[in-house]
Order: C-alpha cells, then structure tokens, then sequence
C-alpha cells in the first residue's frame, strides 16, 4: 500500500518568494523600481536572509536584477519583451488549440472560467492579478488537451511572463466583457471539433491582449515607463 505523504510546508525563503513574486505581478513593486532588502523584508514581514535568498530566486526568474551598492531592481518591461512575449504566444496558443478540438470537457472549462467571467476591478492590481490567474489556468487547461505537455509547460511559462504587462494593460481598460465573449467562443469551437476556428479565435485573442498591453504602456500619462 502506497500512503500519500503530506507536502513539506513552506521554508521561510518558499514564503519570502511568493510574497515578492505577488508584490511584483501586482505591480506594488513596479518595474524599474528599487528595492532594498530592508525594504523587502517590511514588505513581507520576514528577516533578512530569506529574503536575500528570495531575491536571488526571482532573479533566477527575471523578475529582478542586482545593482551594486542599492539593492535590487524589479526588471523593467521593454518593448522587445512584449513584442517576443505575444509573438512567441501568437505561434504556440493557436496550434494548442487547434490540437485540442474535440477532446474537450465543455463544463470542466466553464468552470475554469468562472473566474474570468466574474471580472476584476481595474483600479485593484491584485484584483486583476486573481482574473489573470484564473485565465492562465483556463488557458494552460486548454493547451495541456492538445496531449503535448511540453507545449502546455512552454504556454505556461508565456503566460508568466505576460502576466505584468496585462496587470498594467487592464489597469486601463476593462477587457471583461470581451474576454467572456472571446472564452466562450473558444469553447464553443473546441467542443465542435473545429480547430481551425478554435487557432483562429486564439490569435484574435491574443492580438487583442498585445495592443491593450502596447497601448497602456505607451500612453503618455502611463504610470509605468517602458523602455525601447
């Protein structure tokens, strides 16, 4: 008899590091932004070490960089990054979807979008971040259909990294509505069995995204600056 064992809890680095991480989806630390350990540490209510190797964890994920003699700085978002970010989505999403025409649970991913049909708050960042979460389960549910788990690992990873360029995008725009519209199309064309209308939907999708994202962040009262 094989007895499941209960997950190891959470060491104070696993703590500091998702704390961070959230801070920095969030936008509550903004890219460019420095910050200190000191700093780091009232944030998330922990020491110093964890939160040094915290730090040197999201490094290891880009999310920060070292600066001598000031800390850390949260990554900035370029426009290269948006640009390879929705062109590398733009490649892989359709043909996930296009793979997982047919072998859908239509209840299983109205349930996944329940979320994202609920909406957020654009004014909260950490409402946006709970909707974005949510559509990344929805998405990565769809790509893991296509039977390629290395595409739905890839998807996944994308979706990270856009995930701070959206927060900021949707701090402008209210994409409930469209999103609900454009989910339920996508699942309507995955039951059905029509790939090609499922791909064509993904790239519409993520066209929109793209220029909700570009149009935020290049706005000349954005908040946050993008560098070229």
């Amino acid at each position: 008899m094989i007895v499941a064992l209960d997950p190891p809890p959470p060491t104070l680095t696993d703590q500091a590091t998702a704390a961070l991480r959230r801070a920095i989806l969030a936008t509550r630390l903004k890219p460019g932004e420095t910050v200190s350990e000191t700093a780091a540490a009232t944030l998330t209510g922990l020491g110093k070490a964890p939160v040094r190797a915290a730090l040197a964890r999201l490094a290891d994920e880009g999310l920060v960089q070292p600066v001598p003699r000031r800390g850390w700085m949260v990554s900035p978002i370029t426009v290269r990054d948006i640009h390879e970010v929705f062109a590398l989505r733009a490649l892989l999403e359709p043909e996930a979807a296009r793979l997982a025409a047919g072998r859908v649970d239509a209840g299983a991913l109205e349930r996944l979008d329940a979320v994202v049909r609920c909406g957020y708050d654009p004014a909260d960042p950490e409402s946006a971040l709970a909707f974005l979460e949510a559509n990344r389960a929805f998405h990565v549910a769809v790509a893991e259909l296509s039977s390629n788990r290395r595409l739905a690992r890839i998807l996944g990873r994308l979706l990270d990294e856009a995930t701070r360029m959206l927060v900021l995008g949707l701090a402008r725009r209210d994409r409930t509505g469209e999103m609900r519209a454009e989910h339920g199309a996508l699942i309507a064309a995955l039951v059905a069995g029509d790939g090609d209308e499922a791909a064509r939907l993904a790239v519409c999708e993520i066209g929109t995204s793209r220029t909700m994202v570009m149009d935020a962040l290049l706005a000349p009262d954005a908040a946050t600056r993008i560098a070229t």
